[in-house]
């Protein structure tokens, strides 16, 4: 894996970081453990390293792959990669993972957040295979609804949001994770379908160029986060639920363990149409803190499968 990624060598100082180990990778990037050398503190340092555009050869300096056209993917995604800490560095919230520093190194760039001990969301549902109790789900969400209801309520989208972009701290308390693809939306812009998508957490609109997306679409893949943690796998893709829904609802399949007013706030969160979400973060919120579920006025648009009318 190390190899394949031409990540950087450990004992590596760039800037004033000691490079320890790579701990993860992904398509754009690829994330360190460090240390800096002033304060001896530990700290996480995101690299930005497109799998398809770019690589890495005998020196740490970052070589751009293939043609003109993939060049100009590489200098776009670096943009990019630039307006995530320029997001994070100004979304101070206790549940937002902090930014420390953004420099420019070796032909490519570097985001520097605090390091926080704890555990991934993604691999604690697959080593407990989901199952995860009602303490434990109103103990990570409501934190992470209101950091997110600061972002929306900063005309800004995630759009990226899955168990993986979830940090536990000991004791539960979590931490939002990875705005590699947040957008900052205005009432004249379109947000087109060059977004991350994510098989079972992204809701069908950010599927289509013509897609309506907004804060409703977090909240979408919030809902499927927590029936992940239940079920301890991705819901259906929202794709193939569009062709043919057979998503079994959540209050219908699992009321006899968990209460119905969180059961109904994740149907509610996963509702096909747009419009028959919760149009934001705060909204979610308040069904769940508030124990209330989907209010009445709320249609419900979920269409009763075989398993359901059992």
């Amino acid at each position: 894996m190390t190899q394949q990624r031409d990540s950087l060598p450990a004992g590596t100082t760039i800037d004033c970081y000691s490079i320890i180990k790579m701990i993860a990778s992904g398509g754009f990037s690829l994330i360190y453990l460090a240390e800096d050398e002033d304060t001896q503190e530990r700290v996480i340092i995101k690299e930005y390293l497109p799998k398809k555009s770019a690589s890495r050869k005998k020196t740490n300096r970052i070589h751009i792959i293939g043609s003109a056209k993939q060049q100009n993917a590489f200098h776009h995604g670096r943009k990019l990669f630039y307006q995530e800490a320029k997001a994070l560095a100004n979304l101070q919230h206790p549940n937002v993972v902090k930014v420390r520093n953004f420099f420019l190194a070796n032909d490519t760039a570097y985001l520097v957040m605090d390091y926080e001990p704890g555990k991934n969301l993604g691999g604690y549902i697959k080593q407990r295979g989901g199952n995860l109790s009602t303490t434990f789900i109103m103990t990570v969400f409501p934190p992470i609804l209101d950091a997110l209801s600061l972002i929306h309520s900063r005309n800004q989208l995630h759009l990226d949001i899955k168990p993986g972009n979830i940090h536990l701290r000991p004791g539960g308390n979590p931490l939002l994770l990875d705005f590699g693809a947040v957008h900052c939306v205005t009432k004249t812009s379109n947000i087109k379908t060059s977004q991350v998508i994510t098989a079972g957490f992204s809701p069908v609109e950010q599927y289509y160029a013509s897609g309506n997306i907004g804060p409703w679409s977090d909240v979408y893949a919030i809902g499927a986060t927590m029936r992940s943690c239940i079920e301890g796998k991705p819901p259906p893709s929202a794709i193939k639920r569009h062709a043919k829904e057979t998503l079994v609802s959540a209050v219908k399949k699992h009321k006899q363990r968990y209460p119905v007013y969180l059961l109904e706030a994740m149907d509610w969160a996963m509702e096909m149409d747009p419009d028959q979400r919760p149009q934001n973060a705060g909204d979610l919120l308040s069904a769940i803190t508030n124990k209330s579920g989907r209010p009445a006025t709320a249609t419900i648009t979920h269409k009763p499968t075989k398993t359901d009318a059992k």
